[in-house]
């Protein structure tokens, strides 16, 4: 009899427990760890579908328009290939303006890691005003990133031209965007789009 009653308590104890502070918040709410909250919004991300939606949408932007241009050795120049590939990546954004996207500036081997970082940022720099030349805001385009010498497509140190680069990547949602506020995320992912046509 003693040990029924004590088992029930426990149970109650449990029970308790798990209507304690935090019982109604989103999922690792607990975790944050000094990170601002990007835990517990990474897990609102999830469960809205929202990180799922814009994954599609970063899938489908690398199938429909090339992600990435090249570079002269020590050079942050534009080429008419790169030229024609952001005009491209340009026409893509226009056309999904609730979609932010990011660019990343790499380099080559050669050189040293500082000197390399700021080619990199240089680089992606840019591609992003070229993108903005092209009609695109400034304000969808993220934070600029260079990752420098540190991701090579062909590890050598060598001067090789497929690592001077930059990649455009979708980076998430424009969270003020009305389609965005109303959980369009769909309707944004699936629209018709078709490279020679698009406009905002």
């Amino acid at each position: 009899m003693l040990t029924r009653h004590i088992l029930i308590l426990s149970v109650a104890a449990m029970a308790l427990t798990a209507c304690g502070p935090g019982a109604n918040q989103p999922v690792g709410f607990d975790l944050d760890e000094g990170g601002f909250g990007n835990p517990t919004m990474n897990n609102i991300h999830i469960h809205n579908g929202e990180r799922q939606f814009a994954s599609n949408l970063a899938t489908r932007f690398a199938a429909e328009v090339p992600t990435t241009i090249n570079f002269a050795f020590n050079s942050a120049s534009l080429d008419a290939e790169a030229r024609q590939i952001l005009t491209r990546q340009a026409a893509f954004m226009r056309h999904f303006p609730e979609v932010r996207f990011s660019v990343y500036g790499h380099t080559d081997l050669v050189g040293s890691n500082a000197f390399n970082i700021h080619l990199g940022q240089r680089r992606a720099r840019a591609a992003v005003n070229y993108l903005v030349s092209q009609g695109v805001s400034r304000s969808r385009l993220d934070a600029l990133v260079s990752l420098g010498e540190t991701q090579p497509v062909v590890a050598t140190e060598q001067m090789e031209r497929r690592n001077r680069r930059t990649v455009t990547e979708v980076s998430g949602f424009v969270a003020d965007h009305p389609m965005v506020l109303d959980g369009q995320y769909a309707a944004i992912v699936y629209r018709g789009y078709t490279s020679g046509g698009a406009s905002e």
